[in-house]
């Protein structure tokens, strides 16, 4: 059994909709804030997170834009087969490191309509297999993203991507949200849209209950951010398995920023696993960051640790999510165990429209 498995996280525990959704007069930045230092936890409101951080923090906060990814089409050369979602993943190009050749292909999850606007699960393939999508484009599933996996694969699309999405596409959810939304709901604060039509298929969601207000705030305190961009992929929602390569980038002016706060006693705070697994992946062994592009294998494990993080603003994951490992080796076995206790008595919120919990060094550590 996990480590939270024994907890269990009740169904009426999913945020189902965006907090400015839940009442007149709310906004994002009306969700909760769980606060952990150590195994000491306490409870705030998000709005009192200047109050919470000091001066000489540094926000590490992720770009990317989200993309609509799901596009519903058709099995069958002539569009005549079952429907399904197509939900659009990750971009290639010849540097990813899981495949041999470049070309304007994508990594692909196709999944079944359940009849309430998400989907259920579905094997991919067989390779060759055609799905018609909107405006008479096709798409062709070529191979496995791994091999013997079923889940992702590569296909070969004959139109611009960017541009189908852009016209057909909406913003992936799943079951335990009530409604579709428009994408604007998934775009977070620090959203900068990619030159080249790229960005996450899944809202990097730490960001979401930041505000243009909040984050003035934040800066006339002496919080400092720095921007990073990792797109993120389709996650496997109901396998939990660890993240897949993602494209990332480090610029040189967030490396200078996240050295100089290290070194003059500032914490790095990394807002999302996705701002974790970029910076990470661009630290030397002493946690010095270098600017770094390209594609990141990289897990974050209690057993590799983290050397450039000193803390992480998440939402709340479940108990077989592979992100826990991360959080696992940020703040340690006993205090995650406390925080997520606490989260589920005190009715916390789950997934990308719930609250949010901050790690933090224990009071001395840093």
């Amino acid at each position: 059994m996990s480590l939270l498995e024994s907890l269990g996280v009740p169904a009426e525990l999913s945020a189902r909709v965006p907090a400015e959704q839940r009442g007149p007069g709310l906004g994002r930045d009306d969700v909760r804030l769980m606060v952990s230092r150590g195994t000491e936890v306490s409870h705030h409101a998000f709005r009192e997170l200047p109050g919470v951080l000091r001066a000489g923090d540094v926000l590490v906060v992720n770009t990317s834009t989200t993309l609509a990814a799901a596009v519903t089409g058709r099995l069958g050369a002539d569009g005549g087969g079952d429907p399904v979602v197509v939900h659009f993943s990750t971009r290639r190009d010849g540097g990813h490191p899981r495949t041999r050749s470049g070309g304007g292909r994508w990594a692909v999850e196709v999944r079944e309509p359940d009849g309430k606007g998400s989907t259920l699960p579905r094997p991919g393939g067989p390779a060759g297999s055609v799905i018609r999508l909107p405006g008479g484009a096709a798409l062709v599933l070529t191979d496995p993203l791994l091999p013997g996996a079923t889940r992702l694969w590569w296909a070969r699309v004959d139109t611009p991507v960017p541009a189908l999405l852009a016209r057909y596409g909406r913003p992936i959810r799943y079951g335990y949200t009530e409604r579709d939304q428009p994408l604007s709901v998934y775009q977070t604060v620090f959203a900068l849209p990619s030159p080249d039509g790229a960005g996450s298929a899944e809202m990097p969601s730490a960001g979401r209950p930041f505000t243009a207000r909040l984050v003035a705030e934040l800066v006339s305190r002496g919080i400092q951010f720095a921007p990073l961009t990792l797109h993120t992929g389709v996650a496997s929602a109901e396998a939990h398995e660890p993240p897949y390569p993602e494209r990332f980038e480090v610029p040189a002016a967030t490396a200078r920023l996240v050295n100089a706060a290290r070194a003059g006693g500032g914490r790095v705070i990394a807002v999302g696993t996705t701002a974790v697994r970029a910076l990470e992946s661009a630290a030397d062994g002493g946690g010095v960051v270098r600017p770094e592009s390209g594609w990141t294998e990289l897990v974050v494990t209690p057993a590799r640790g983290v050397r450039a993080v000193d803390g992480l603003l998440t939402g709340l994951h479940e108990p077989e999510a592979s992100h826990l490992l991360m959080l696992e080796a940020i703040a340690g076995r006993p205090a995650l165990h406390r925080a997520y206790t606490e989260a589920v008595q005190g009715l916390y919120l789950w997934h990308e429209f719930g609250d949010v919990h901050l790690v933090l060094p224990e009071e001395g550590t840093h």
